[in-house]
């Protein structure tokens, strides 16, 4: 067996900012738990349990609004700042991100 010199290809981290827009990738579901009356992320041997902020997020994305138009759509509907609204998005998708439960649409 011969070996190759050719390098391997580190994935790629992708870094959430105000214009990307997000989606669930089709092997993950956000579904309401009826008999605990909470929602839940499915994921392939796991199980995430969100928050209700992190719900509200997570039901706008739609592969069609950035995170910024999201912020600023909650940040309107609950009256709150718009910089703290977008910091804790941002941080909230960074991280279900990394944990490969969101992809780039």
């Amino acid at each position: 067996m011969s070996e190759t010199s050719e390098p391997r290809s580190m994935p790629t981290r992708l870094i959430v900012a105000g214009d990307t827009k997000l989606v669930l990738p089709r092997h993950i579901k956000l579904r309401h738990d009826p008999g605990r009356g909470r929602w839940i992320i499915l994921a392939p041997e796991r199980v995430f349990n969100p928050d209700d902020t992190a719900v509200e997020v997570l039901k706008r994305l739609d592969g069609q609004r950035s995170v910024s138009e999201i912020a600023e759509a909650l940040s309107q509907e609950y009256q709150a700042p718009l910089e703290v609204v977008t910091e804790d998005i941002l941080a909230m998708l960074q991280d279900l991100t990394d944990k490969g439960v969101l992809a780039k649409a």
